[in-house]
């Protein structure tokens, strides 16, 4: 990272940063092309690693782009604001503030069940702040879900 002075490292805060996030846009590489889809996701940090989840049809280019190249990169962001720095009238005046999350990682399709409940249930928490939720086995089924497990990532606050 080019501004050391923007980094943020104290996991707690990057945790709370990614907690306020609603998308997590996924880019994937497909024979010399970025495809990039924008998604809803639950996360959690366990043993010292994040695992990213995420839901959608069971088909298309995304899934196989999944099977065809598991390597990925990410990017989520938060807390948008355009202000003056100075009042001088110029363009250049404007700055943003934001907080955002990049990284890679290996994303793979989630097929044990039980592993489905768990990735499904943070995602909807996440997404509706609710913990609790059943799901029904044949909706299981339907839906695929798949996880990125982060490799590397950086974390970045701009204010």
């Amino acid at each position: 990272m080019r501004r050391k002075d923007r980094e943020i490292t104290d996991i707690q805060a990057i945790i709370n940063i990614i907690e306020n996030c609603q998308c997590c846009r996924i880019g994937f590489q497909d024979e010399g092309e970025v495809y990039i889809v924008p998604l809803h996701f639950g996360f959690e940090y366990k043993s010292d690693r994040f695992v990213l989840y995420f839901h959608g049809a069971d088909e298309g280019r995304k899934i196989d782009l999944i099977d065809k190249n598991p390597c990925v990169g990410f990017e989520m962001d938060t807390n948008h604001e355009i202000y003056a720095n100075n009042h001088n009238g110029t363009a250049c005046a404007y700055t943003a503030r934001f907080q955002s999350v990049i990284g890679t990682g290996k994303i793979s399709m989630v097929y044990d069940n039980d592993e489905k409940k768990h990735g499904m249930g943070l995602l909807m928490e996440h997404t509706v702040q609710k913990r609790e939720w059943s799901f029904d086995e044949k909706m299981l089924t339907a839906v695929a879900v798949f996880k990125l497990e982060v490799d590397k990532f950086r974390c970045k606050e701009h204010d």
